[in-house]
């Protein structure tokens, strides 16, 4: 069962407050979870970032949204306690409260709609909400990032698969640098493309000192790349002595050949043409920064002080 979104949040949290007694959000976030039914799996499940966990952000949203329709209050910092409009609102015993149920406090509207408002055609205005409400502020955000780092992703794929094959070594150079291998941008330069020898495209450092050596093997593939490939890259490693290898590709690998480097002593790392994309964006190569959006929250910390 997917975790419900944050307007299911809303009531369970409420009627937790319900006895009256001011709760710590933490003890408060239990009871919540357990109303909805929510598994240990559910409980722990984290946003996309990694940032924090879904239901403590959802619930961190039903509690904006309640203290917004002065539905409940905060006595101290992280404890929670219901209103008196919060008690008449569970008494009426609704079966569900969301951000249209909530328009009918006046401190809600003015928090959903502080500047645009529609005008209806008798002249009155009407508070309107302009973000999905099936999803958090912090979860929407998120999910327009995937959106677009898909598409980016889409076409930095195309344009791989059309390059020359000098521009794609250039680029294999370009991404080697950026992720902290082959040295500087002229040595791993010099080294791809050296040799040619034996299923070997290059030689680099695994690091700017040169410690250890990576055999390279990047080739504009198409179809599916199978286990033959990726063995005789394997065998041309012993040439040179080295125990670790990187076979990229615009293609994909076939289960059969992802096994067999799972089996073998010699470290090798394949990366498809997916994995090729998501390189690109993160290290920024083929990909540039066009907006950047800073998410503040409130320095607890900072408020410490004042606590003492």
């Amino acid at each position: 069962m997917a975790i419900p979104d944050y307007q299911a949040f809303m009531l369970p949290l409420l009627s937790a407050l319900g006895d009256g007694r001011e709760r710590r959000i933490r003890d408060v976030a239990d009871v919540v979870a357990d109303q909805l039914g929510l598994t240990e799996t559910e409980r722990t499940q984290l946003l996309p970032s990694g940032a924090q966990r879904v239901v403590a952000n959802r619930i961190g949203w039903a509690r904006t949204y309640l203290k917004k329709a002065v539905l409940i209050e905060n006595t101290a910092r992280g404890v929670l306690k219901v209103t008196a409009d919060g008690l008449r609102l569970l008494a009426e015993r609704p079966t569900r409260i969301d951000s249209d149920f909530l328009l009918r406090y006046p401190t809600f509207r003015e928090f959903v709609q502080p500047v645009k408002e529609a005008e209806s055609s008798d002249g009155f205005a009407e508070p309107v909400i302009t973000h999905d409400d099936a999803e958090t502020p912090e979860e929407a955000l998120e999910s327009a990032h995937r959106t677009l780092q898909d598409a980016l992703a889409d076409d930095l794929l195309e344009r791989v698969k059309s390059c020359s094959p000098a521009f794609f070594e250039k680029l294999v150079v370009e991404l080697l640098v950026a992720m902290g291998y082959g040295g500087s941008r002229a040595d791993a330069g010099q080294a791809l493309g050296r040799s040619g020898d034996g299923g070997i495209d290059g030689i680099i450092k695994e690091d700017k000192l040169g410690l250890d050596v990576v055999c390279l093997q990047a080739k504009r593939w198409t179809g599916t790349v199978g286990r033959p490939v990726v063995q005789a890259f394997a065998g041309s490693m012993e040439g040179y002595r080295a125990r670790k290898g990187v076979l990229l590709t615009t293609a994909t690998f076939s289960r059969d050949a992802e096994d067999y480097i799972t089996r073998i002593e010699r470290k090798i790392v394949l990366i498809d043409l997916t994995q090729l994309a998501r390189l690109m964006i993160e290290h920024n190569v083929g990909a540039a920064i066009s907006r950047t959006y800073i998410v503040k929250r409130v320095d607890l910390d900072y408020f410490d002080d004042e606590a003492g």
